[in-house]
């Protein structure tokens, strides 16, 4: 992880990219009153946000099999969910 000031990724944008993109590295732009950006490669992006819909997918399935345990649940029979469907 690299951290750089604003100028000088603006002087030299094209090589931070390149690191971030090839290498694999992560830079933190540092800016006045601590209003600091990260730059990540699309492909490391792509992956953090795959990893925060899985995990809220998983938080899902733990909250469903909690409330199967302790009985809050519906059940409905192939019958009442046709019924439903027609009315």
């Amino acid at each position: 992880m690299l951290a750089v000031n604003y100028s000088t990724i603006r002087d030299n944008l094209k090589s931070y990219c390149d690191r971030v993109t090839d290498n694999n590295e992560t830079v933190i732009v540092t800016r006045k009153d601590e209003k600091n950006v990260v730059i990540i490669s699309l492909e490391e992006w792509n992956a953090l946000q795959k990893a925060a819909r899985n995990a809220d997918y998983l938080g899902k399935i733990e909250r469903s099999l909690s409330d199967l345990k302790t009985g809050r649940v519906v059940k409905k029979s192939m019958e009442d969910l046709e019924a439903m469907e027609n009315e």
